[in-house]
């Protein structure tokens, strides 16, 4: 027996040493990816007590990603009364790369995968505990080599911290349920607040434990010992009250129980009302302005909740080579399906088989894993954040856990399920190694694999900017000096701090964040083209993509699967006349007005069938007088929302026709 169980610390031990070394290369192969510069500079002000800046996600993973740049002598970017969203990426962008980018990511990736370590053993606990040893050995191999888990983890981001705090207080409630004790109970509470600490998702929580409650009261009332079902009704009812108020006090003391988001006098900018009006449905928006009103929860979480429901409604969504203008429901079932390993399938598979067919009968253990990932796949299938199947990351801990069961169950009826199994586990190893380090572009062998995954998807379940150490490789190997390059994270990460001298093409990002570029009507490669930019997802499909051209063409070289290298002479117009729109409205809002027209008509020369750049001319005629001149291109402007693209230029009309409505009095 003790040699047994020497066998499983060193089993644990190895998967462990397995995890933290990827983890650890990851860390230092990639670059910056979209969000992290904006954490990490949240992470840094937050202890100084500023809670405005990043509020679309709690503190918890901030606080956890500053302890190792304590000591470190930062510059710190200036504090500008800029909206949030524009002031954290910007001001995190300079925070990173004028110090030490490098060294701040690499210590704070570091400390922030602690918690995918810590969420490795807790799987392998759980699943113990529920279906036995060679089952938490399963699991835990399972999740050692999960792209999605392994990418997001080496990362300084939310989605690995809310994965290991939901699943642990799933865990938690499942081990009071089955010996209720005071300790246990607020445990179960102390993690709940540590994942709604973590993530504005862990809401669902609540759903969760109200789910398994029930449960558990259908579960006793089948039982020989059955209590009387109001009294455990009662029961249940007064102990989720507990978890909730002990779960709430635990999210309090993370923003230090003060309710203002910001001190010194800073505020919110824009200001909670102005914000909690960007919130798609009136009911949840009064919802929170009451909790608002009463500092039923602290100011910033407020905030942050309400950006997360607006937001996730903004985005466009990339699937199977398709760009819609709105979420779609199916996008997260058919994401699942490319970017799990085959091995995860398979395995799913045969652990549904084998309930169906009842080899598999932990009913209990069944429902504590399947109901939490089902609740999550429902809510976001119905939130629209389509940007990443990272975001459904809690479902592949839940969901391995019962795979691990189940198959474990097939092992110990006929052993030749062990040679399957084994063979699985070694197959998607291989697989998934195969990618490194970008963990972030996985997709299974059925899709094409990581060379094929643009195709299907974007954004953070593709490319979210993380080549650029490797883009540095290739151009010095080529000894490339002179060069274009579409830049994902164009707005959020300085790739001339890696090295690369390429001159950058104007990205939708870059239009966003007023970073104006001099893009001339045709250029000479190579050009390296992001996967995100190639994509067109956020300019828009067809002819409102300035880089559409480039999907015809068969690039010379593709790195980390994510940054395509083509040759040649290419002919851009949209692209220099959006980066002309963008001068002009620059100098529009500086008053230069002759200089604004000026680039308005040399956007007008090059693309004249673009409903911004005619758009741009007639705000530009308005600026100097000219009202009747501009007119005729707000019409033009107009007819050209309508009948290009209509569903991705839609924002566009309104303010359109209320310009021509004007004219017209």
């Amino acid at each position: 027996m003790k040699f047994r169980r020497t066998l499983v610390v060193i089993a644990v031990a190895f998967f462990l040493a397995i995890i933290g070394l990827q983890l650890t290369l990851l860390a230092r192969a990639n670059s910056s990816t979209w969000d992290e510069a904006d954490h990490t500079y949240a992470a840094y002000m937050q202890r100084k007590g500023d809670f405005g800046l990043n509020p679309e996600h709690p503190p918890l993973l901030k606080f956890l990603a500053a302890l190792p740049l304590r000591g470190m002598t930062l510059k710190m970017p200036p504090l500008l009364d800029r909206p949030y969203r524009l002031q954290e990426v910007i001001g995190g962008k300079d925070f990173i790369f004028q110090n030490d980018a490098n060294t701040i990511l690499f210590r704070a990736r570091m400390a922030t995968s602690l918690l995918t370590l810590a969420l490795a053993i807790l799987v392998f606990l759980a699943t113990r505990e529920m279906f036995g040893t060679g089952a938490g050995l399963i699991a835990l191999a399972l999740i050692s080599f999960d792209p999605t888990l392994l990418a997001h983890s080496a990362l300084v981001t939310t989605d690995a911290a809310q994965a290991c705090f939901m699943f642990w207080a799933i865990y938690a409630f499942y081990r009071y349920t089955n010996r209720p004790t005071i300790p246990r109970l607020i445990t179960v509470g102390l993690v709940v607040g540590l994942a709604l600490a973590s993530k504005h998702s862990a809401v669902l929580l609540f759903p969760m434990l109200i789910l398994l409650s029930v449960v558990e009261l259908s579960l006793q009332r089948q039982s020989s010992t059955a209590q009387p079902t109001a009294k455990y009704a009662s029961r249940l009812a007064l102990e989720f009250i507990a978890i909730s108020l002990i779960s709430l006090t635990v999210l309090w003391a993370w923003y230090g129980f003060r309710y203002a988001a910001r001190e010194g006098g800073l505020q919110l900018n824009p200001a909670m009302t102005a914000q909690l009006h960007r919130v798609p449905s009136p009911f949840l928006a009064n919802v929170l302005g009451v909790f608002a009103k009463w500092h039923l929860l602290p100011e910033s979480y407020i905030y942050g909740f309400a950006h997360v429901l607006f937001q996730s409604k903004a985005f466009h969504s990339f699937l199977l080579g398709t760009t819609y203008a709105h979420p779609v429901w199916f996008y997260f079932p058919i994401a699942v399906l490319i970017k799990s390993t085959l091995t995860f399938l398979i395995l799913l598979g045969i652990a549904i088989w084998a309930t169906a067919t009842g080899r598999f009968r932990r009913q209990r253990e069944i429902l504590y894993m399947i109901i939490p990932a089902s609740v999550y796949m429902i809510f976001a299938m119905a939130g629209g954040m389509n940007i990443g199947v990272r975001h459904v990351l809690p479902i592949y801990i839940f969901l391995s856990v019962a795979i691990a069961g189940a198959v474990w169950t097939l092992i110990q009826a006929n052993r030749r399920w062990s040679y399957v199994v084994a063979a699985l586990l070694v197959f998607q190893a291989v697989s998934v190694l195969k990618a490194f380090p970008a963990y972030v572009s996985y997709a299974n062998e059925a899709f094409g694999g990581p060379a094929n995954v643009h195709n299907y998807l974007s954004d953070s379940s593709s490319d979210w900017g993380q080549q650029l150490k490797s883009v540095k490789l290739y151009l010095d190997e080529h000894n490339i000096k002179n060069c274009w390059f579409a830049y994902f994270g164009q707005g959020v990460a300085d790739y001339s701090y890696y090295g690369i001298p390429c001159k950058p093409l104007i990205t939708a990002d870059s239009l966003y964040f007023d970073s104006p570029h001099d893009i001339p009507p045709a250029i000479d490669g190579p050009v390296l083209m992001s996967a995100g930019v190639l994509a067109g997802f956020e300019f828009g499909p067809g002819a409102l993509n300035p880089y559409e051209q480039f999907k015809k063409l068969k690039p010379v070289a593709d790195i980390d699967y994510g940054v395509f290298v083509y040759d040649g002479h290419f002919d851009i117009p949209l692209a220099a006349a959006l980066s002309h729109v963008q001068k002009a409205g620059v100098l529009l809002q500086a008053k230069d007005f002759p200089a604004a027209l000026a680039e308005s008509q040399q956007a007008e020369s090059i693309a004249p069938e673009s409903a911004s750049v005619n758009q741009m001319m007639g705000k530009a005629l308005d600026a100097i007088g000219r009202q009747e001149e501009a007119t005729p291109y707000y019409q033009k402007a107009l007819m050209l929302t309508k009948t290009i693209e209509p569903t991705f230029q839609s924002s566009l009309s309104p303010a359109l026709e209320q310009r021509l409505a004007a004219a017209q009095k």
